[in-house]
Protein backbone atom coordinates (compact mmCIF):
# COMPACT_ATOMS: atom_id res chain seq x y z
CA UNK A 1 0.00 0.00 0.00
CA UNK A 2 1.75 3.57 -1.29
CA UNK A 3 0.66 6.22 1.55
CA UNK A 4 1.16 10.11 1.65
CA UNK A 5 2.46 11.37 4.84
CA UNK A 6 1.61 14.77 6.42
CA UNK A 7 4.07 15.95 8.76
CA UNK A 8 2.87 17.93 11.51
CA UNK A 9 5.04 20.81 13.48
CA UNK A 10 3.77 24.12 14.21
CA UNK A 11 0.61 23.37 12.96
CA UNK A 12 -1.28 21.48 15.66
CA UNK A 13 -4.91 21.45 14.40
CA UNK A 14 -7.50 19.86 11.76
CA UNK A 15 -8.96 23.07 10.94
CA UNK A 16 -7.44 25.33 8.39
CA UNK A 17 -4.22 23.87 8.12
CA UNK A 18 -2.94 24.34 4.35
CA UNK A 19 -0.24 21.79 3.97
CA UNK A 20 -2.96 19.28 5.28
CA UNK A 21 -5.61 20.33 3.44
CA UNK A 22 -3.60 19.93 0.57
CA UNK A 23 -3.00 16.69 1.27
CA UNK A 24 -6.33 15.03 1.60
CA UNK A 25 -7.35 16.87 -0.95
CA UNK A 26 -4.97 14.83 -3.56
CA UNK A 27 -4.41 11.62 -2.37
CA UNK A 28 -5.67 8.86 -0.54
CA UNK A 29 -4.32 6.77 2.46
CA UNK A 30 -2.68 10.22 3.55
CA UNK A 31 -1.39 9.29 7.06
CA UNK A 32 -0.10 12.20 9.61
CA UNK A 33 2.53 11.59 11.55
CA UNK A 34 4.40 13.57 14.27
CA UNK A 35 8.27 14.19 15.72
CA UNK A 36 8.78 14.55 18.66
CA UNK A 37 12.53 15.74 18.03
CA UNK A 38 15.32 14.75 20.00
CA UNK A 39 17.57 17.54 18.81
CA UNK A 40 15.02 19.83 20.21
CA UNK A 41 13.77 17.70 23.28
CA UNK A 42 17.15 16.94 24.66
CA UNK A 43 17.43 20.88 25.81
CA UNK A 44 14.14 20.80 27.72
CA UNK A 45 13.30 20.35 31.88
CA UNK A 46 11.18 16.77 31.92
CA UNK A 47 8.38 19.10 33.28
CA UNK A 48 9.03 21.48 30.28
CA UNK A 49 4.90 22.97 30.14
CA UNK A 50 5.49 23.38 26.30
CA UNK A 51 6.27 19.96 25.52
CA UNK A 52 3.12 18.94 28.15
CA UNK A 53 0.76 21.57 25.71
CA UNK A 54 2.40 19.54 22.43
CA UNK A 55 0.83 16.04 23.41
CA UNK A 56 -2.11 17.79 25.14
CA UNK A 57 -2.90 19.08 21.69
CA UNK A 58 -1.90 16.01 19.58
CA UNK A 59 -4.02 13.88 22.05
CA UNK A 60 -7.03 16.16 20.73
CA UNK A 61 -6.28 15.35 17.01
CA UNK A 62 -6.01 12.21 17.47
CA UNK A 63 -9.55 11.81 19.14
CA UNK A 64 -10.81 13.34 16.67
CA UNK A 65 -8.95 11.10 13.75
CA UNK A 66 -10.14 8.28 15.67
CA UNK A 67 -13.60 9.06 14.22
CA UNK A 68 -12.46 8.94 11.15
CA UNK A 69 -10.89 5.36 11.81
CA UNK A 70 -7.41 6.72 11.88
CA UNK A 71 -4.65 8.33 13.90
CA UNK A 72 -1.86 10.14 14.32
CA UNK A 73 1.69 8.37 14.25
CA UNK A 74 3.98 10.21 16.98
CA UNK A 75 7.75 9.08 17.05
CA UNK A 76 10.71 10.21 18.78
CA UNK A 77 13.91 10.48 17.93
CA UNK A 78 16.20 13.14 15.26
CA UNK A 79 14.10 13.77 12.37
CA UNK A 80 16.61 12.55 9.33
CA UNK A 81 16.79 9.06 11.37
CA UNK A 82 13.03 8.89 11.85
CA UNK A 83 12.53 9.46 7.85
CA UNK A 84 15.03 6.69 7.18
CA UNK A 85 13.11 4.78 8.98
CA UNK A 86 9.79 5.24 7.66
CA UNK A 87 11.15 4.47 4.23
CA UNK A 88 12.16 1.40 5.34
CA UNK A 89 8.99 0.62 7.39
CA UNK A 90 6.56 1.84 4.43
CA UNK A 91 5.96 2.06 0.82
CA UNK A 92 5.48 6.26 0.63
CA UNK A 93 4.86 8.32 -2.66
CA UNK A 94 4.65 12.21 -0.92
CA UNK A 95 5.05 14.43 2.07
CA UNK A 96 2.97 16.89 2.81
CA UNK A 97 3.84 19.55 5.52
CA UNK A 98 3.78 23.66 6.62
CA UNK A 99 7.04 25.57 5.84
CA UNK A 100 8.81 26.81 9.05
CA UNK A 101 11.25 29.52 8.98
CA UNK A 102 13.55 29.05 11.99
CA UNK A 103 17.36 28.40 10.97
CA UNK A 104 17.17 24.88 12.40
CA UNK A 105 14.06 23.90 10.55
CA UNK A 106 15.39 24.79 7.27
CA UNK A 107 18.20 23.58 7.58
CA UNK A 108 16.30 20.32 9.32
CA UNK A 109 13.68 20.32 6.11
CA UNK A 110 16.31 20.86 3.48
CA UNK A 111 18.09 17.49 4.71
CA UNK A 112 14.39 15.23 4.92
CA UNK A 113 14.25 16.83 1.01
CA UNK A 114 17.34 15.40 0.07
CA UNK A 115 17.19 12.44 1.47
CA UNK A 116 13.60 11.72 0.23
CA UNK A 117 14.44 12.74 -3.08
CA UNK A 118 17.20 9.96 -2.94
CA UNK A 119 13.63 7.53 -3.11
CA UNK A 120 12.04 9.54 -5.35
CA UNK A 121 9.59 10.76 -2.62
CA UNK A 122 7.99 13.95 -3.30
CA UNK A 123 8.35 17.13 -0.41
CA UNK A 124 5.99 19.29 -0.88
CA UNK A 125 5.81 22.64 1.90
CA UNK A 126 3.30 25.13 2.09
CA UNK A 127 2.60 28.57 3.37
CA UNK A 128 1.10 28.44 6.67
CA UNK A 129 1.63 29.99 9.95
CA UNK A 130 2.15 33.27 8.19
CA UNK A 131 0.60 35.86 5.89
CA UNK A 132 3.43 36.71 4.15
CA UNK A 133 6.94 34.77 3.83
CA UNK A 134 9.96 36.14 4.26
CA UNK A 135 10.16 36.82 0.75
CA UNK A 136 6.85 38.21 0.25
CA UNK A 137 6.87 41.53 1.06
CA UNK A 138 10.15 43.21 -0.13
CA UNK A 139 11.22 46.91 -0.44
CA UNK A 140 11.35 48.25 -3.78
CA UNK A 141 15.21 46.86 -4.47
CA UNK A 142 14.25 43.74 -3.46
CA UNK A 143 15.97 43.55 0.30
CA UNK A 144 14.49 42.83 3.17
CA UNK A 145 12.90 45.79 5.56
CA UNK A 146 15.07 46.27 8.82
CA UNK A 147 12.77 49.07 10.21
CA UNK A 148 9.05 47.87 11.23
CA UNK A 149 7.13 51.04 9.96
CA UNK A 150 7.89 50.75 6.62
CA UNK A 151 7.20 47.01 7.04
CA UNK A 152 3.86 46.92 8.46
CA UNK A 153 2.65 50.14 5.78
CA UNK A 154 3.80 47.30 3.07
CA UNK A 155 2.19 45.00 4.48
CA UNK A 156 -1.00 46.16 5.02
CA UNK A 157 -0.73 47.44 0.95
CA UNK A 158 -0.27 43.85 0.29
CA UNK A 159 -3.02 42.52 2.65
CA UNK A 160 -6.17 41.54 0.85
CA UNK A 161 -8.03 40.05 3.75
CA UNK A 162 -7.84 36.23 4.74
CA UNK A 163 -10.75 33.27 3.71
CA UNK A 164 -10.58 30.21 5.22
CA UNK A 165 -10.49 26.56 4.26
CA UNK A 166 -13.48 23.95 4.01
CA UNK A 167 -13.67 21.39 6.08
CA UNK A 168 -10.40 18.40 4.57
CA UNK A 169 -11.17 15.43 2.92
CA UNK A 170 -10.98 13.23 6.00
CA UNK A 171 -12.32 10.34 4.14
CA UNK A 172 -9.00 9.83 2.31
CA UNK A 173 -6.83 9.35 5.74
CA UNK A 174 -4.92 6.07 6.13
CA UNK A 175 -6.94 3.88 8.42
CA UNK A 176 -5.06 2.81 10.54
CA UNK A 177 -5.51 3.41 14.90
CA UNK A 178 -1.48 3.41 16.18
CA UNK A 179 -1.38 3.44 19.94
CA UNK A 180 -1.02 6.70 21.24
CA UNK A 181 1.69 7.37 23.54
CA UNK A 182 2.03 8.93 26.91
CA UNK A 183 3.75 11.49 28.09
CA UNK A 184 5.83 9.46 30.44
CA UNK A 185 6.68 7.60 27.24
CA UNK A 186 8.18 10.07 25.47
CA UNK A 187 10.71 11.26 28.32
CA UNK A 188 8.55 14.53 30.39
CA UNK A 189 6.14 14.86 33.05
CA UNK A 190 3.38 16.75 34.07
CA UNK A 191 3.67 20.57 34.38
CA UNK A 192 2.79 22.48 37.25
CA UNK A 193 2.35 25.67 34.37
CA UNK A 194 -0.41 25.10 31.94
CA UNK A 195 -1.12 26.72 28.38
CA UNK A 196 -4.50 29.19 29.03
CA UNK A 197 -7.02 28.57 26.34
CA UNK A 198 -6.45 31.98 23.94
CA UNK A 199 -9.34 34.48 24.29
CA UNK A 200 -10.25 37.08 21.89
CA UNK A 201 -12.80 38.65 23.87
CA UNK A 202 -11.32 41.94 25.17
CA UNK A 203 -9.79 42.25 22.14
CA UNK A 204 -12.03 45.65 21.60
CA UNK A 205 -9.94 47.18 24.84
CA UNK A 206 -6.64 45.83 23.57
CA UNK A 207 -5.54 49.10 22.37
CA UNK A 208 -6.98 51.42 25.25
CA UNK A 209 -5.43 49.08 28.27
CA UNK A 210 -2.82 46.81 26.84
CA UNK A 211 0.16 48.91 28.77
CA UNK A 212 -1.70 48.48 31.96
CA UNK A 213 -0.50 44.89 34.04
CA UNK A 214 -3.16 44.71 36.02
CA UNK A 215 -5.82 44.63 33.62
CA UNK A 216 -4.76 41.75 32.03
CA UNK A 217 -6.39 42.92 29.29
CA UNK A 218 -4.06 39.83 26.47
CA UNK A 219 -5.38 36.87 24.32
CA UNK A 220 -2.93 34.14 25.59
CA UNK A 221 -2.68 33.77 22.08
CA UNK A 222 1.44 33.08 21.99
CA UNK A 223 1.74 29.48 22.51
CA UNK A 224 -0.91 28.74 20.24
CA UNK A 225 -0.11 30.57 17.29
CA UNK A 226 3.33 29.17 18.04
CA UNK A 227 2.18 25.63 18.10
CA UNK A 228 -0.46 26.51 15.39
CA UNK A 229 -3.59 24.87 17.47
CA UNK A 230 -5.27 28.02 15.70
CA UNK A 231 -4.70 29.28 12.45
CA UNK A 232 -3.19 33.16 11.78
CA UNK A 233 -5.89 33.86 9.45
CA UNK A 234 -8.66 32.42 11.89
CA UNK A 235 -7.53 35.16 14.24
CA UNK A 236 -7.26 38.00 11.54
CA UNK A 237 -10.72 37.08 10.66
CA UNK A 238 -11.88 38.00 13.77
CA UNK A 239 -10.66 41.33 14.12
CA UNK A 240 -12.72 44.39 13.15
CA UNK A 241 -11.25 47.20 11.77
CA UNK A 242 -10.82 49.04 14.91
CA UNK A 243 -8.55 46.36 16.39
CA UNK A 244 -5.50 47.66 14.36
CA UNK A 245 -3.40 47.80 17.45
CA UNK A 246 -3.91 43.93 17.72
CA UNK A 247 -3.30 43.48 14.33
CA UNK A 248 -0.21 45.37 14.55
CA UNK A 249 1.19 43.13 17.15
CA UNK A 250 0.18 40.06 14.70
CA UNK A 251 2.52 41.76 12.01
CA UNK A 252 5.36 42.50 14.44
CA UNK A 253 5.28 39.03 14.45
CA UNK A 254 6.27 38.45 11.05
CA UNK A 255 8.70 41.32 10.67
CA UNK A 256 10.61 39.19 12.97
CA UNK A 257 10.57 36.10 11.10
CA UNK A 258 11.25 37.66 8.43
CA UNK A 259 14.01 39.35 9.80
CA UNK A 260 15.36 35.81 11.42
CA UNK A 261 14.96 34.70 8.18
CA UNK A 262 17.25 36.44 6.50
CA UNK A 263 19.63 37.61 9.02
CA UNK A 264 20.17 34.23 10.95
CA UNK A 265 23.32 35.59 12.97
CA UNK A 266 21.25 37.25 14.67
CA UNK A 267 20.28 34.26 16.72
CA UNK A 268 24.07 34.70 18.62
CA UNK A 269 25.05 38.16 17.49
CA UNK A 270 24.10 41.59 17.54
CA UNK A 271 21.98 42.85 14.21
CA UNK A 272 24.20 45.89 14.74
CA UNK A 273 28.02 44.79 14.69
CA UNK A 274 28.55 48.56 16.05
CA UNK A 275 27.78 47.63 19.26
CA UNK A 276 29.83 44.33 19.65
CA UNK A 277 32.40 45.99 21.70
CA UNK A 278 29.96 47.05 24.42
CA UNK A 279 31.58 46.17 27.68
CA UNK A 280 28.95 44.57 29.32
CA UNK A 281 29.51 43.77 33.10
CA UNK A 282 27.41 40.12 33.32
CA UNK A 283 27.80 39.82 37.38
CA UNK A 284 26.14 36.88 37.51
CA UNK A 285 24.99 37.44 41.19
CA UNK A 286 23.15 40.40 39.83
CA UNK A 287 21.60 38.11 37.19
CA UNK A 288 20.24 35.75 39.43
CA UNK A 289 18.85 38.41 41.24
CA UNK A 290 17.09 39.57 38.51
CA UNK A 291 15.79 36.13 37.80
CA UNK A 292 14.84 35.22 41.09
CA UNK A 293 12.73 38.79 40.71
CA UNK A 294 14.53 40.49 43.87
CA UNK A 295 16.35 43.36 42.20
CA UNK A 296 14.20 45.90 44.63
CA UNK A 297 12.21 47.42 41.42
CA UNK A 298 8.86 46.04 41.75
CA UNK A 299 7.69 46.35 38.14
CA UNK A 300 10.84 43.95 37.11
CA UNK A 301 10.41 41.64 39.73
CA UNK A 302 6.66 41.59 40.01
CA UNK A 303 7.26 40.31 36.11
CA UNK A 304 9.95 37.96 36.71
CA UNK A 305 7.92 36.18 39.57
CA UNK A 306 5.01 36.12 37.16
CA UNK A 307 7.08 34.72 34.61
CA UNK A 308 8.62 31.94 37.28
CA UNK A 309 5.07 30.99 38.64
CA UNK A 310 3.42 30.66 35.75
CA UNK A 311 5.39 31.07 32.09
CA UNK A 312 3.65 34.15 31.40
CA UNK A 313 4.72 37.95 31.65
CA UNK A 314 2.86 41.14 30.68
CA UNK A 315 4.20 42.52 27.87
CA UNK A 316 4.84 46.23 28.77
CA UNK A 317 6.83 44.46 31.62
CA UNK A 318 8.52 42.10 29.54
CA UNK A 319 9.77 45.67 27.72
CA UNK A 320 10.83 47.30 31.86
CA UNK A 321 12.35 43.94 32.58
CA UNK A 322 14.78 43.31 29.19
CA UNK A 323 15.63 47.00 29.63
CA UNK A 324 16.21 46.75 33.29
CA UNK A 325 18.55 43.69 32.87
CA UNK A 326 20.71 45.24 29.85
CA UNK A 327 20.96 49.24 30.39
CA UNK A 328 20.57 48.89 33.71
CA UNK A 329 23.08 46.17 35.07
CA UNK A 330 24.93 45.71 31.63
CA UNK A 331 23.84 42.09 31.41
CA UNK A 332 24.28 40.74 27.51
CA UNK A 333 20.87 40.74 26.38
CA UNK A 334 21.59 37.03 25.45
CA UNK A 335 21.61 36.12 29.07
CA UNK A 336 18.53 37.21 29.41
CA UNK A 337 17.14 35.73 25.91
CA UNK A 338 18.06 32.41 26.70
CA UNK A 339 15.98 32.84 30.40
CA UNK A 340 12.97 34.05 28.40
CA UNK A 341 13.26 30.95 25.99
CA UNK A 342 13.13 28.43 29.09
CA UNK A 343 10.69 29.30 30.90
CA UNK A 344 8.51 31.75 28.18
CA UNK A 345 5.05 29.68 27.23
CA UNK A 346 4.95 31.43 24.62
CA UNK A 347 8.57 31.78 23.45
CA UNK A 348 9.15 32.06 19.91
CA UNK A 349 12.95 32.32 18.62
CA UNK A 350 11.87 35.04 16.33
CA UNK A 351 10.15 36.93 18.19
CA UNK A 352 12.27 36.78 21.78
CA UNK A 353 15.04 37.65 20.11
CA UNK A 354 14.14 40.40 18.23
CA UNK A 355 12.14 41.70 21.16
CA UNK A 356 15.68 41.59 23.08
CA UNK A 357 18.17 43.40 20.61
CA UNK A 358 15.05 46.16 20.45
CA UNK A 359 15.44 46.42 24.68
CA UNK A 360 19.20 46.23 24.23
CA UNK A 361 19.53 48.65 21.21
CA UNK A 362 21.28 46.53 19.37
CA UNK A 363 18.43 45.27 16.78
CA UNK A 364 17.63 46.31 13.75
CA UNK A 365 14.84 48.68 14.71
CA UNK A 366 16.50 49.35 18.00
CA UNK A 367 16.00 51.74 20.66
CA UNK A 368 17.99 54.07 20.80
CA UNK A 369 20.55 52.82 23.46
CA UNK A 370 20.02 56.58 24.95
CA UNK A 371 16.89 55.60 25.89
CA UNK A 372 16.43 54.10 29.05
CA UNK A 373 13.31 52.95 30.88
CA UNK A 374 12.50 54.17 33.90
CA UNK A 375 11.11 51.42 36.02
CA UNK A 376 10.12 53.66 38.80
CA UNK A 377 8.04 56.27 36.48
CA UNK A 378 7.26 52.46 34.44
CA UNK A 379 5.51 51.70 37.74
CA UNK A 380 3.85 54.94 38.48
CA UNK A 381 2.02 55.27 35.06
CA UNK A 382 1.05 51.34 34.73
CA UNK A 383 0.42 50.29 37.90
CA UNK A 384 0.38 53.12 40.59
CA UNK A 385 -1.94 51.11 42.65
CA UNK A 386 -0.19 48.12 43.13
CA UNK A 387 -2.54 46.02 42.19
CA UNK A 388 -0.10 43.75 40.00
CA UNK A 389 3.12 44.56 41.90
CA UNK A 390 1.19 43.20 45.37
CA UNK A 391 -0.60 40.25 43.31
CA UNK A 392 3.35 38.56 42.59
CA UNK A 393 5.00 39.97 45.11
CA UNK A 394 3.75 39.29 48.72
CA UNK A 395 6.54 40.87 51.03
CA UNK A 396 6.13 44.34 49.37
CA UNK A 397 5.74 46.78 51.84
CA UNK A 398 7.87 45.10 54.72
CA UNK A 399 11.23 44.39 55.79
CA UNK A 400 11.67 41.30 53.88
CA UNK A 401 11.14 43.07 50.43
CA UNK A 402 14.79 44.08 49.17
CA UNK A 403 16.17 47.55 48.48
CA UNK A 404 17.07 48.15 45.33
CA UNK A 405 20.39 46.21 43.96
CA UNK A 406 21.36 49.80 41.97
CA UNK A 407 20.58 53.35 41.54
CA UNK A 408 18.65 54.72 38.83
CA UNK A 409 20.12 57.44 38.03
CA UNK A 410 23.80 55.75 38.75
CA UNK A 411 22.95 53.04 36.54
CA UNK A 412 21.26 55.07 33.83
CA UNK A 413 24.40 57.27 33.80
CA UNK A 414 26.80 54.26 33.63
CA UNK A 415 24.75 52.69 30.82
CA UNK A 416 25.40 55.76 28.39
CA UNK A 417 28.56 55.85 29.13
CA UNK A 418 29.03 52.29 28.58
CA UNK A 419 27.42 52.05 25.41
CA UNK A 420 28.97 55.82 24.03
CA UNK A 421 32.85 54.68 24.81
CA UNK A 422 31.95 50.72 23.32
CA UNK A 423 29.94 51.61 20.05
CA UNK A 424 31.79 51.53 16.62
CA UNK A 425 31.52 54.26 14.91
Amino acid sequence: MTLTLFWFRRDLRLTDNIGLFEALKSNTNVLPIFIFDENILNELDAEDARVQFIHASLKDINKELNTFKSSVLCLKGKPLDIWKQLVKDYTIDTVYTNTDYEPYATTRDAEVKAFLAESNIEFHQFKDQVIFEPNDVLKQDGNPYTVYTPYKNKWLEHFQGVSLLDEPQFKNLHQHIFDFPSLETIGFKSSSKTVKPFNLAQIGEYAKFRDFPNKDIGSYLGPHLRFGTVSIREIISKLKPEDNTFLSELVWREFFTQILFHFPKVVHRNFRDKYDDIAWRNNEDEFKLWCEGKTGYPMVDAGMRQLNQTGYMHNRVRMVTAAFLCKHLLIHWTWGEAYFAKHLLDYELASNNGNWQWSAGTGCDAAPYFRIFNPITQLEKFDKNLEYVKTWIPEFDTDAYPDPIVDHKEARARALETYKVGMRN
